[in-house]
């Protein structure tokens, strides 16, 4: 569960009074979440100051190159140097390392290499907006910590026309309606990923450009072409994730409707949640609600996306019948 920033500092100071704060985290997090925040008031508690901890001589910061904007090994080595030294104030040594998935595979092994073996009272803040890019071997050795935004931000074009289609959407009816609501649902995943596609297109041609300008070796162009790739991909099924979400809170919101709870996470659909409310059942609520969070669990493996959405929405949104559930497990299996 993502935390606030605030919740997240008091929850690590906790486990620092009692004497059970780990060497290494992943602070991760939307652009804005407040991580690098969390580590400056984490970072004065480690080293008992009331200053700038971001000034103080034991504490290390690396980020990524400016004309490359990945962390080489030869930076890497550099921080590792200073942290195997002494401390300068006789206390901990704190390294912070921001936009940790920009680590070549050169850095990322020196570094798995010394979170093996930290050296003496050091501790590492790895802060990062796609911890999916990380190594796993990386990811194994610190100990993650979600941060969510206060504030929920504004809904994007895509996630407001699904709102739209919501507020007309007709759970129960027939197949023609939610096979409607199945292609207004995979035209907005096909321009989300159109979109994902084009900024990262445009970003890789630019560090393409600047490693060429720096005489970069062909290895390393292919590093970051291979990296993109991996990110269109784990952008793409983040955004097919959050548009997901929203259905999932538009059928509780019915249930929250029915128990009479005083706030609801989509109140401009209020008149619909509500009319869904009265015309199912809790038991129908929970059953459609629990086909999208099977839905979740089909698109995480190797399937045919259309297919598994197809199933998912006839069981979320079609017929109410046991025998038509049937069918749509039959669909998916085959």
């Amino acid at each position: 569960m993502p935390f606030t920033a605030d919740e997240a500092f008091d929850l690590l100071s906790r486990a620092r009074e009692r004497g059970r704060f780990a060497q290494a985290y992943l602070i991760s997090g939307p652009a804005g979440c407040g991580k690098r925040a969390l580590v400056g008031k984490l970072a004065s508690g480690l080293l008992a100051t009331t200053q700038d901890p971001f000034g103080h001589p034991d504490v290390h910061a690396l980020e990524p190159q400016m004309k490359t904007r990945v962390i080489g090994a030869e930076a890497m080595r550099e921080l590792l140097g200073k942290l195997q030294m002494r401390s300068l104030r006789g206390g901990v040594k704190v390294a912070m390392i921001v936009d940790a998935d920009r680590l070549n595979e050169a850095a990322a092994n020196a570094l798995l290499r010394t979170l093996e073996e930290p050296p003496g009272p050091t501790y590492f803040f790895l802060l990062s907006t796609q911890p999916e890019q990380i190594l796993s071997t990386i990811l194994s050795r610190c100990i993650e910590i979600p941060l969510r935004q206060t504030q929920r931000p504004p809904p994007t074009p895509r996630q407001s026309a699904l709102l739209d289609a919501l507020s007309h959407a007709e759970v129960g009816g027939d197949i023609a309606s939610t096979f409607g609501l199945v292609r207004q649902f995979t035209v907005l995943l096909a321009e989300a990923k159109a979109d994902i596609e084009a900024q990262t297109e445009g970003a890789l041609a630019r560090e393409t450009a600047q490693f060429k300008q720096v005489g970069a070796r062909k290895d390393q162009i292919e590093d970051r072409e291979d990296f993109y790739k991996a990110l269109v991909e784990s952008r793409y099924r983040a955004e097919r994730a959050d548009l997901l979400a929203i259905i999932e809170q538009w059928f509780a919101d019915a249930l929250r409707q029915q128990h009479g709870a005083p706030e609801l996470e989509y109140a401009g659909l209020s008149q619909t949640t509500a009319e869904l409310a009265v015309r199912c059942s809790t038991a129908e609520l929970l059953r459609r609600a629990a086909a999208l969070t099977e839905l979740r669990d089909h698109l995480g493996r190797t399937v045919n996306e259309q297919l598994a959405i197809e199933c998912g929405f006839l069981k979320a949104f079609g017929g109410s019948g046991e025998q038509h559930h049937r069918s749509a497990n039959d669909d998916c299996r085959d």
